[in-house]
Formats: C-alpha cells, sequence, structure tokens
C-alpha cells in the first residue's frame, strides 16, 4: 500500500492546523493461499499441541521454505509449486537417509525416512492429473501434429500441450512428470 504525502502550504497566521494531508490509493487484497498452504498451516499448531516432533520439523522446515521463496521473484501461488517443493524436501530426505544408512548412523536413518513419509503423505493430497490422462492428451496432440504434417519432437509436444492454448494449460499436472510421459511417447 503506497501513500502520498501531500504538503500543503501553511498559511502563516493559524499556526495550530495540520499541513499535511495524506491520500491512499485502495487496497489491493493479496491472492489467497493456496489450500495446502492453509492446511500445513493449520497442523502445525495441532502438531504443537500433540508433541509430534517428527511432523512438526516438516512442517516447520516447509514453511519456512515458503517464506523464503514467497521473497523471490516466483512465490507459491498454487498447490502445484507447494507440491513440487514438498517432493524436492521428500528426495533431499531420502538422500540423506542414504547417506546416514551408508555411515551406519540408524538413528538419523529412521528420522529421516519418518520425514519423508510425512511430505510424502501431505504430497499424497494434492490432486493431480493421471498417468492414464496425461498420456492420452499426449497422444491425441502428437496425432493431432502428425497428422497436420509437423514433427513430433519432445520440445513441440510440450508446448502443444502445456504452452498457451495447450490441452494441459491450467490442468493440475506436474511438468516433470508431463515431460517425461512425454519422452517415453516421442522416444527421446
Amino acid at each position: 500500500m503506497t501513500k502520498h504525502l501531500a504538503r500543503c502550504r501553511p498559511s502563516w497566521p493559524r499556526p495550530l492546523l495540520r499541513s499535511c494531508c495524506f491520500y491512499s490509493s485502495a487496497p489491493s487484497s493479496p491472492p489467497p493461499a493456496p489450500p495446502l498452504l492453509l492446511k500445513l498451516r493449520g497442523d502445525l499448531k495441532t502438531a504443537m499441541k500433540a508433541k509430534d516432533t517428527n511432523r512438526l520439523n516438516v512442517l516447520r522446515g516447509i514453511l519456512g521454505e515458503v517464506s523464503n521463496v514467497a521473497k523471490s521473484s516466483s512465490p507459491v501461488k498454487s498447490d502445484l509449486q507447494l507440491l513440487a517443493l514438498l517432493r524436492k524436501e521428500a528426495a533431499a530426505g531420502r538422500a540423506t537417509a542414504e547417506e546416514a544408512s551408508k555411515g551406519g548412523r540408524a538413528d538419523i536413518t529412521d528420522n529421516e525416512n519418518a520425514q519423508v513419509a510425512v511430505m510424502e503423505e501431505y504430497a499424497a493430497g494434492v490432486e493431480t492429473l493421471s498417468d492414464n490422462e496425461i498420456r492420452e492428451s499426449i497422444v491425441s496432440v502428437m496425432q493431432d501434429m502428425s497428422k497436420a504434417g509437423e514433427e513430433t519432437k519432445k520440445g513441440t509436444v510440450l508446448k502443444k500441450l502445456l504452452g498457451p492454448g495447450g490441452i494441459l494449460e491450467g490442468k493440475p499436472v506436474e511438468r516433470s512428470v508431463v515431460a517425461d510421459l512425454v519422452g517415453q511417447a516421442t522416444g527421446s
């Protein structure tokens, strides 16, 4: 919210009058938070009351990461972005557990595996299109492209799927999953 300060020239015979006027633009409300983010915030309080340390550590870590990302040029605005963040953190946790098991640290391995299970629990709660629905879209696009005489390369198929006006534009899909399935379909 920006405030513009307009200074008026005071008339000197009346020194008790205020010489400043404040103007502000209409406050713009921030976009609503993703439903999963609201659930994470609510579950944080529940985990604190239940003294569930694994869940509490996971939720604090994820919410901290969300607040760090919020300060960047691309804050988390949807459940899919939050899902990508959860999967990234789960992959890092799995890698840590693997390294700890190689080092003979069963305590760290158990702790990381428990935290990964909590992250996967939240990730499973986000609805995305199934692989079969994505494959159907890929086949449809590839058939349309071959009818039009266009090459069915991975990049061009991805543009037709996810680009502006694409079949999957705005739908709940992860780009990495779509890219993998297009790679399988095109043989790339």
